[in-house]
């Protein structure tokens, strides 16, 4: 299966971002591959089938939806059937924390930080669909973003940042006023879903409780008591969860040396990442390593 990378793409150098447009038909079918990057898919016309993991479902015009790094999907398309869709493609980091911090946002992105973590019946069985002035609104975005990475003039590092935060705020705006009564949960419980969303996109990050209590405006006790009732364990618990799952999976799927895996997953201290992983999954990483790739 294919894996592709930003390196994939003419984007910028330190600005790991890339948005397209594309016409799908048979004849042009883009096969099951996953990415290292997170993509957003906007449906500007048509329909057709969406391939994801295994699973698949009908997409039409309208649909939004993000494929998470690592998830395989691909497009199935009958004789006569085709589809036009805006691709967004970045790195996690390209909305940067501290943008969050400062304009309070991360309680407006749950589209972002929420949605993709779901099962995968709430997110693609009950997906966003836009119709009208909504949809128009994100298409008018997506456009600006196009516009600003092909002229790519003063300030349009900054200026797209911004508008993606925009983006999202809307998507997440649209996305809670379509969630069915049935969905309601409690505050506590959307805050986790928040906060487990932010850790998988930033496990490669410094993570502190500081800094998420802030980003997320909870004190530590509540946040940790909330982690406990919801997830079972407290955040740094979940957060070293998060980093073992994505170094078990780098060290089969790269041939990188344990420090580079190590800091990839938020580990500077290569000694504490290895005495982690043993008592986390019971063997070292190497051995770890060794056995799977049999």
């Amino acid at each position: 299966m294919r894996k592709k990378s930003m390196d994939l793409y003419s984007h910028p150098e330190n600005f790991p971002f890339w948005i397209q447009r594309n016409r799908h038909d048979i004849r042009d079918l883009p096969a099951l591959h996953i990415h290292e990057f997170v993509e957003m898919v906007f449906v500007v016309e048509g329909r057709g089938t969406h391939l994801f993991q295994d699973i698949q479902y009908e997409i039409r015009e309208g649909d939004v939806f993000i494929i998470n790094p690592g998830e395989a999907h691909g497009y199935g398309l009958q004789e006569g059937e085709s589809i036009e869709v805006l691709n967004c493609l970045f790195e996690p980091d390209g909305i940067p924390a501290t943008l969050l911090r400062e304009m309070q946002a991360t309680e407006s992105m749950d589209f972002f930080y929420v949605q993709p973590f779901l099962n995968k019946e709430a997110r693609f069985y009950h997906k966003l669909n836009l119709r009208g002035s909504d949809a128009a609104s994100v298409t008018a975005i997506l456009e600006e973003l196009l516009a600003e990475m092909q002229q790519q003039r003063h300030g349009f590092r900054t200026l797209i940042r911004m508008k993606l935060i925009g983006l999202f705020i809307l998507l997440s705006r649209y996305y809670k006023e379509r969630q069915q009564s049935s969905d309601k949960v409690s505050r506590s419980e959307i805050l986790v879903q928040r906060v487990r969303g932010y850790v998988e996109r930033h496990f490669s990050e410094k993570l502190t409780l500081p800094l998420l209590t802030e980003l997320f405006h909870i004190g530590v006790r509540q946040l940790n008591r909330n982690f406990h009732k919801y997830v079972g364990c407290s955040v740094v618990e979940y957060i070293h969860h998060v980093r073992i799952q994505k170094a078990q999976r780098l060290l089969v799927d790269t041939d990188e040396k344990l420090a580079v895996v190590s800091a990839w997953v938020g580990y500077e201290d290569t000694s504490f990442f290895s005495k982690l992983f043993a008592r986390k999954v019971g063997c070292s990483p190497g051995k770890y390593r060794e056995e799977h790739r049999k």
